[in-house]
């Protein structure tokens, strides 16, 4: 079983996304990489324990308390009553991504719809677990990063400020790293506030250029530039394109059409561009390999480990494999990322709180010269 996906555009669906209306906006809402989880766990549980789909889908909708989650899955029910196949029906939702119903409609056609729902879990589960270890990681740094600046900003406006009045009853020339002190508390509120439109500015540019391909290639060969971070998420993005390529090759999928459905949720520009150029290279006769290494963005150990795979016809089986591997070193680069980033956090905050203090005491130390004068 094979199907064409090379001119494949995204269907506009009839079925409008279920919106919420507040005064003259709207907000499309979208089910949580944490609900598909649970749906596609449940949902191929109640499949492999021989309840029918329309069946499944009612169960799952009664024991919803979520009256958005609950609305959706009776509308994928409704569409199957109807005679949709399972992948339309989830398609018109406008809730699922073209690999998720793709790899559905996969299961469809080769009788294989437990299997593929047990992948879809597992890959939003690895996707979760990913998330919540950078989110566990970055959440102490980033609240003692947000209380620095906080007591930065009320030392240079209040105390700073305490320490000039003194100075200046004296008259007597200060260190010129007090005076560089002194200089930023009195600019403090205009620094601060160039700071945060600064931040604004590229928040604003980053929400109306991210779909715009010259954008999303300068900011990614940034990104990946960035020691150690770079790299971290350069394999983030290699583990999901394993993960994709291992379920639709076991499912039988054409290599070609894998890779196509692969490149529609990978959502990295330079694994997507090159994919591209591995599909047109696969097309004129190159080996999968031989195409993955024209690209630095895929690792050779990667590259290696494939060629390996082709040669004993073992495709599935190796992106499995590599999934594991880049997942479990996702996880100890996460972890390393908080064992590194705190000392180091501390003593920057400890730098800048010391030349602060240093220099508004200094001028101190030579107080008793001053008063003789």
């Amino acid at each position: 079983m094979s199907f064409d996906l090379t001119t494949y555009k995204t269907p506009k669906a009839k079925t409008k996304d279920l919106k919420i209306q507040t005064g003259s906006f709207q907000f499309s809402k979208k089910l949580s990489d944490k609900k598909k989880e649970i749906f596609y766990r449940e949902l191929g549980m109640l499949l492999r324990s021989g309840v029918d789909f329309k069946k499944a889908l009612e169960i799952l909708s009664n024991q919803s308390s979520n009256t958005f989650e609950k609305e959706l899955i009776l509308r994928i029910k409704e569409k199957v009553v109807e005679g949709r196949s399972i992948y339309e029906s989830m398609r018109e939702s406008n809730q699922f991504s073209a690999y998720e119903y793709y790899s559905i409609q996969i299961g469809e056609e080769t009788r294989k719809l437990e299997e593929v729902l047990g992948e879809l879990q597992k890959y939003f589960n690895r996707k979760i677990q990913i998330k919540r270890q950078i989110i566990s990681v970055m959440t102490y740094p980033t609240i003692v990063m947000l209380v620095t600046v906080l007591v930065l900003y009320f030392m240079l406006n209040k105390v700073v400020p305490m320490f000039s009045s003194v100075f200046k009853q004296f008259g007597s020339e200060l260190p010129k790293s007090t005076q560089i002190i002194l200089k930023i508390s009195n600019h403090s509120g205009m620094i601060f506030s160039i700071v945060i439109g600064i931040i604004i500015g590229l928040i604003t540019i980053h929400v109306l250029l991210k779909e715009k391909d010259s954008y999303r290639s300068f900011t990614t060969k940034i990104i990946l530039k960035i020691p150690y971070f770079g790299n971290l998420i350069r394999k983030i993005y290699i583990s999901r394109f394993c993960q994709a390529m291992n379920l639709l090759i076991t499912s039988k999928t054409t290599l070609i059409n894998s890779l196509t459905l692969t490149a529609k949720m990978i959502g990295f520009y330079p694994i997507e561009i090159a994919i591209q150029q591995i599909k047109e290279d696969i097309t004129r006769g190159a080996s999968l390999n031989e195409s993955l290494k024209k690209h630095p963005v895929f690792e050779n150990k990667m590259v290696s480990m494939v060629e390996v795979a082709e040669q004993v016809n073992q495709l599935e089986s190796m992106f499995e494999r590599l999934t594991e591997q880049y997942n479990e070193e996702i996880s100890h680069q996460t972890k390393m990322i908080g064992v590194i980033l705190e000392p180091m956090i501390i003593i920057v905050i400890g730098a800048i709180v010391g030349v602060i203090m240093v220099s508004m005491y200094a001028p101190m130390f030579d107080l008793s010269k001053i008063i003789n004068k």
